[in-house]
């Protein structure tokens, strides 16, 4: 068995695809194990390797850890990405908890039926630029530094700029009225490890196509 982490997921991003962010920024090489059918996860499930009988699970340091959260913190300590102290720690946890929360509603979109989609868009790009987005260009703003926390990356850095990317993807100009947002993406995709995964034929994974819905809902219900 290789010594670089197994991230065990679909091939696809869902909640699996910030692992690859952090494990990526931090130049971590790592190995995925796909799960194609349903089969492949009822598989994990028998024989042990899902606490919760739930992936994301990523093989690392000889442990099998499960729950996003979990992993993303351990990866995040491992590799210094998690403040220099208690207090850098508590604003990084709180930064990253409102991303996760923005996260999820740019994830689900893709997911949805036709029906719910022009609801959801709405709703979804109004909590991205009317709660969300302003609170990270205020942040940077009274920093004053050129990373979220601190003065070095963090977790909530690369966490930070995913969801930039994710919601550019749905609107382009997402960024228009947050000029400090626009610096920090600039200078955070140009971090040698992250420029790296930004590059076509990385690891991050392509925005879900409507076509690969079905088969991701079958492997998981």
């Amino acid at each position: 068995m290789s010594g670089k982490p197994r991230l065990h997921y679909y091939n696809g991003r869902g909640r699996m695809e910030t692992i690859r962010w952090l494990l990526a920024a931090a130049g971590v090489e790592f190995e995925e194990s796909y799960l194609e059918k349903k089969e492949d996860l009822t598989k994990l499930q028998k024989d042990g390797s899902l606490l919760f009988q739930q992936v994301p699970m990523v093989e690392i340091d000889g442990m099998k850890l499960v729950q996003t959260r979990a992993i993303a913190n351990y990866i995040a300590t491992k590799y210094n990405l998690y403040g220099k102290d208690l207090k850098e720690r508590a604003l990084i946890d709180m930064y990253v908890e409102g991303m996760f929360d923005l996260n999820e509603l740019l994830m689900k979109h893709g997911y949805l039926p036709a029906n719910e989609k022009e609801q959801h868009f709405a709703n979804m790009m109004d909590k991205t630029e009317n709660r969300y987005f302003p609170v990270f260009e205020k942040v940077l703003k009274d920093h004053g530094k050129d990373f979220l926390v601190g003065n070095q990356l963090s977790r909530a850095d690369i966490q930070l700029l995913e969801i930039i990317l994710m919601a550019e993807e749905w609107k382009p100009d997402v960024l228009a009225k947050f000029p400090l947002l626009q610096s920090f993406k600039a200078r955070i995709s140009n971090i040698p490890t992250i420029k790296k995964f930004l590059q076509p034929g990385s690891q991050r994974k392509p925005l879900v196509r409507e076509e690969e819905v079905p088969k991701v809902i079958k492997i998981f219900y």
